[in-house]
């Protein structure tokens, strides 16, 4: 009779134990992919006291050459280039006319963004490669600028969004780092230091 109850209850227990086992696995899963989805946060606010300050249309008018490199999740080289910028202002309108050279991959050859001051720090953007208004804004040091992009893909286009962070470590020299994401995930960084010529 004891035996009888014993063996009832087991296969009860193990489909508890199972059950259990499974929530535990979906619980890791969905925490795996939370913390993928969140992947890079920068707070802007932590610059507001940073210096030197990074004054968008004074850095980019003029000539300004960047060199940069492109690396996927893993960290493998995709591209790296050179790029030459010439920035004009007129009022509260910044156009940078951009030109690409790879000596790895392949990209853009050229690219013309015109950037719009809508309020002291806030700025809009266009180029005819970027998808609806890319969105900017200054904190001290630092620029945040966001916007999304069709990539070519074998024979179609992949849409991702870049999150660009622009640091000024003077009047001549700015580093920027961009996180390309699909999904909220992060999928690619680049990696982009400009000097003003």
């Amino acid at each position: 009779m004891k035996d009888t109850v014993m063996n009832n209850e087991h296969p009860q227990a193990r489909k508890h134990s199972k059950i259990r086992s499974s929530l535990k696995t979906f619980a890791f899963v969905l925490a795996a992919i939370s913390l993928s989805a969140c992947g890079i946060s920068v707070d802007g606010e932590k610059y507001l006291d940073a210096g030197p300050d990074l004054s968008l249309f004074g850095f980019f008018e003029g000539d300004v050459r960047g060199w940069g490199i492109v690396q996927d999740r893993d960290g493998n080289l995709l591209q790296r280039f050179e790029v030459d910028i010439v920035g004009s202002v007129s009022g509260n309108q910044l156009t940078l006319d951009e030109t690409f050279r790879y000596s790895f991959g392949e990209g853009p050859k050229t690219r013309v963004w015109t950037i719009t001051e809508q309020a002291p720090g806030i700025y809009e953007g266009a180029a005819g490669d970027i998808e609806g208004p890319a969105k900017g804004q200054t904190y001290s040091n630092a620029f945040y600028w966001t916007y999304k992009m069709d990539i070519p893909v074998d024979s179609g286009t992949y849409r991702v969004k870049f999150h660009d962070w622009m640091w000024a470590f003077d009047g001549q020299t700015v580093m920027n780092r961009s996180y390309i994401k699909k999904f909220g995930i992060t999928w690619a960084e680049v990696t982009l230091f400009m000097q003003k010529q």
